[in-house]
C-alpha cells in the first residue's frame, strides 16, 4: 500500500512486538496481588441491550462475583468504537479499564482512517477473542431473487443492478459484502443506512435487494413473512437452520462472514495483571451462564490465546485490504 500511513506488515510487525511479551496463563499461581483494587469497566461501543452489551454483562457479571468487585459495562457507541477508544485511552493502564474491541476497531479502522486518535499496535494488549457471530443474507420476502446464484448472475450481466444495505462504509457487513463481490468477480451498489430499523424496512420492501445480518436480530421478521434467507455465509450449515444452505452450496464463492469480538487492555498494564485478566476472563467464558446468554444472542462464544487473536487480526487485514486498495471501501 505505498504512500499509506498505515502498512498491513507496520501493523502485523506491531502486533506480534506487543503478543511476543503477553504469555498464556497456564495456573491460578499467576495472580496479581491486590488486583482489582477498585470496581473494573469494561467499555463496550454499542448501545445497551444489544448482542455484544449482552455477552459483555454476563462476563462481567461473573468477574463481579469472582473478584468481589463491581464490574460495570460503559456504553459508549458512534464512529465505529472509535468513541469509545478515546475513553479507554485516557485511563491509566492498570487493567481497571478493559475495551471491548471488534473487527472494525482492529482490522478494519487502521485501513481506512488516515490518522486515528489510537494507534492499535502501541496503545492496545490483546487479552482473548469473546465471540463471534454468522452473518446471513436476507432479501425482502417479495424480492426478484430466489437463490445466491441468480442474484450474482445478475451483477455480472448488469454491475450496479444489485444493491444491499449496510450501516455504513467500513461497518462489518460492508466489508463482508465486498469480500462476497470481490470473489465472485461483481459490482453491487452499497445503500447505507443510518439505523438498523430503516435498514431493515428497505429490505423487507424491496428498496434494497439483500442484507446481511445474523439470524437472531430478524428472527421475528422472517417469522413474520417480512424477510427470507438466501444463505447462511459460514463453511457448514446452521445446526439451529439446517434448512438454509451455505454460501456455496447457493451458488456463490465459499466467503464465510463471521464478525468477532475480542477483549483488550491498554499497553503498559503489569504483566501480572495482564495474565490474571486472561485467566479470569477465560475462566467466565468457560460457564454455562455465559455461553448460553450468548447463544441467546446469537453468538459463539470463543475464547483464545493472544496468539490466536493475532492470527484473526491478520487473516482478516489480509482480506479487508484489497478491498480499500480497489476501492471497494472507502478511505476516510
Amino acid at each position: 500500500m505505498g504512500g499509506w500511513p498505515f502498512t498491513r506488515r507496520a501493523w502485523l510487525a506491531g502486533m506480534a512486538g506487543t503478543l511476543a511479551g503477553t504469555a498464556w496463563p497456564t495456573s491460578r499461581a499467576a495472580r496479581a496481588s491486590g488486583f482489582p483494587e477498585r470496581p473494573v469497566r469494561i467499555v463496550v461501543p454499542y448501545s445497551v441491550g444489544v448482542g455484544p452489551d449482552v455477552v459483555a454483562r454476563s462476563v462481567a457479571e461473573r468477574l463481579a462475583r469472582q473478584w468481589g468487585q463491581p464490574v460495570l459495562v460503559d456504553n459508549k457507541p458512534g464512529a465505529s468504537g472509535i468513541v469509545a477508544f478515546g475513553e479507554v485511552r485516557r485511563t491509566p493502564a492498570d487493567g481497571h479499564t478493559l475495551y471491548l474491541a471488534d473487527t472494525a476497531t482492529l482490522a478494519v479502522n487502521p485501513l481506512l482512517h488516515a490518522s486515528l486518535p489510537y494507534d492499535p499496535q502501541r496503545d492496545l494488549v490483546p487479552l482473548t477473542l469473546l465471540f463471534r457471530a454468522t452473518f446471513l443474507i436476507f432479501v425482502g420476502a417479495g424480492n426478484r431473487f430466489r437463490s445466491v446464484a441468480e442474484m450474482l448472475d445478475t451483477a455480472r450481466r448488469k454491475p450496479g443492478a444489485v444493491s444491499y444495505a449496510t450501516l455504513g462504509n467500513g461497518h462489518a457487513s460492508h466489508v463482508a459484502v465486498e469480500s462476497l463481490a470481490r470473489a465472485a468477480g461483481v459490482q453491487m451498489l452499497h445503500i447505507p443506512f443510518k439505523d438498523a430499523g430503516t435498514l431493515l424496512s428497505g429490505v423487507a420492501s424491496g428498496e434494497v435487494d439483500f442484507t446481511t445480518i445474523g439470524m437472531n436480530t430478524v428472527a421475528g421478521l422472517v417469522a413474520g413473512g417480512k424477510l427470507r434467507p438466501l444463505a447462511v455465509a459460514a463453511r457448514q450449515r446452521l445446526a439451529s437452520h439446517p434448512d438454509i444452505p451455505t454460501l456455496a452450496e447457493a451458488g456463490g464463492p465459499p466467503v464465510a462472514m463471521h464478525p468477532w469480538a475480542a477483549l483488550v487492555g491498554l499497553a503498559g498494564t503489569p504483566a501480572p495483571v495482564i495474565e490474571q485478566l486472561q485467566h479470569d476472563i477465560l475462566g467466565a467464558l468457560g460457564t454455562y451462564e455465559v455461553r448460553s446468554r450468548a447463544e441467546q444472542a446469537g453468538f459463539e462464544i470463543t475464547p483464545s490465546t493472544p496468539q490466536a487473536l493475532r492470527e484473526r487480526i491478520e487473516a482478516d487485514v489480509a482480506m479487508y485490504e484489497p478491498l480499500v486498495r480497489e476501492g471497494r471501501v472507502a478511505r476516510m
